[in-house]
């Protein structure tokens, strides 16, 4: 078979020397490189002890949200569960009964609510697609655990703690303290 092209050239290999044969070079330039390893600094963190800093888009467990007045902002409208590609959530929705004003902004809300994390990919779509901005992305990963169970978080394990009755748990929640 013809090359296509003439700037193919013949390699020449020639045969080595005994000290080549015996890779001791190859075997001095190894132990270099590892040795200036030695002196350069460690890229692992001790993690108990140390936190690495996290970027500022980086999306963790899922919060649902509550207004200025400790209501929930979710209206269990279902566009979280529709834009979902791994169908991680499942809602219930029911009506505001009277006197309930308190607890929910909208005639209807989220009885049940539930997500799946073991399903999760963290997109952030459901973020996106929440037109109360009732549920967010913060920056806590989820915890390991040994049960498949706990990892199917329902409503009370989302809901942010209520800003009017609870201001030391909110605080706590986000990280301010």
């Amino acid at each position: 078979m013809q090359a296509l092209t003439n700037r193919a050239k013949a390699v020449e290999r020639k045969p080595m020397t005994f000290l080549e044969s015996m890779y001791l070079w190859n075997i001095f330039k190894g132990m270099a490189v590892t040795f200036s390893h030695m002196f350069k600094k460690q890229p692992t963190i001790q993690y108990p002890e140390q936190k690495r800093p996290f970027s500022p888009v980086f999306r963790g467990l899922h919060v649902l949200n509550r207004d200025e007045e400790g209501r929930e902002r979710c209206t269990a409208c279902g566009l979280c569960a529709v834009a979902c590609p791994a169908e991680a959530i499942t809602m219930e929705a029911a009506e505001r009964l009277p006197g309930e004003e308190d607890k929910y902004r909208e005639e209807k809300y989220a009885a049940r609510y539930e997500i799946n994390m073991l399903r999760c990919i963290f997109c952030g779509l459901c973020e996106e697609a929440c037109p109360k901005d009732a549920i967010y992305l913060s920056e806590t990963f989820a915890p390991a655990n040994f049960g498949r169970k706990s990892f199917i978080y329902g409503k009370k394990d989302l809901l942010i703690p209520d800003p009017t009755t609870e201001p030391a748990e909110l605080a706590k929640a986000k990280g301010l303290n």
